[in-house]
């Protein structure tokens, strides 16, 4: 019932790569022929030697790996604008933890991104995912090794075998970072407004004040607060660095508007800064 809210956004829209000199009828320059269109859109212009790859080549064969590695798995899809498109893989099995608190189920997660914009890299990654808030925390460092080859205007994709990719991931990274999870969880925070204001004055990554003229909390600073001042009310307990860590994570990938790229590296960059608070 906690994965029932997934994101489920349409992810197969129809895409193909045109010349653009058969569209427009004049002379294109070199490295800018042909176009890639996305559910009746130009969302990029690319050369002749660029392999487009459709949503259902690499998203239907990530998911057949799962299929054949017989994970068990939930799945949520995002599409933006019909120009960069993520499917998160939920892994459901015995690798399941809480953080110091039966009701903060963590599991591990695996997430693959493709873009028609080339504003992302066609790539997987590891993560977890959280039930408490329905967020994917982005602080693994363990990548989908895959290879594209391009043969004209296609692209064949190489993946490797997913269950011995999961299991070296587990063995390697996941027990470590649940325990640095379990580290922030025991370190209280005593002035949420003033964690608040250290955490953005070291990451940068939004205002903490109103306006020079105005000290108050802005409005985004105000809603990391107020999660953060929920989920401990939640959960029953003070408010330590692991909620602040989730309250800053969802306001990054829920109402900053950034690619998932910066939003996977600037989760990082968070983390490591609250990290070294404990």
């Amino acid at each position: 019932m906690y994965l029932s809210n997934l994101q489920q956004d349409e992810i197969f829209v129809f895409s193909e790569m045109k010349s653009l000199k058969n569209l427009t009828g004049i002379e294109s320059r070199r490295g800018l022929e042909n176009v890639i269109i996305s559910n009746g859109k130009i969302v990029n212009v690319v050369s002749n030697s660029y392999g487009h790859i459709p949503n259902e080549l690499f998203f239907k064969k990530a998911e057949q790996m799962l299929i054949d590695s017989n994970l068990k798995y939930h799945k949520q899809t995002i599409n933006r604008s019909d120009r960069s498109f993520i499917t998160d893989f939920i892994i459901e099995d015995d690798n399941q933890f809480s953080v110091k608190n039966k009701e903060d189920l963590i599991l591990p997660m695996l997430r693959f991104k493709n873009s028609y914009d080339g504003s992302e890299k066609t790539s997987g990654h590891f993560g977890f995912y959280r039930k408490v808030c329905s967020n994917g925390l982005h602080v693994a460092e363990t990548e989908v090794e895959f290879s594209i080859k391009h043969r004209k205007n296609n692209s064949h994709l190489i993946m490797p075998k997913l269950n011995l990719l999961f299991n070296k991931f587990l063995d390697n990274e996941f027990y470590t970072i649940v325990e640095k999870f379990n580290k922030l969880k025991e370190i209280k925070i005593l002035d949420t407004k003033e964690f608040v204001r250290e955490i953005l004055k070291k990451t940068k990554l939004f205002r903490y004040e109103c306006s020079d003229k105005n000290d108050n909390p802005s409005k985004k600073s105000r809603e990391v607060i107020e999660i953060l001042n929920y989920e401990a009310l939640l959960l029953n307990e003070a408010p330590n660095l692991w909620l602040g860590y989730n309250a800053f994570n969802l306001v990054l990938h829920g109402t900053l508007k950034k690619s998932f790229s910066s939003q996977e590296k600037l989760d990082k960059k968070l983390f490591d800064e609250i990290y070294e608070m404990a």
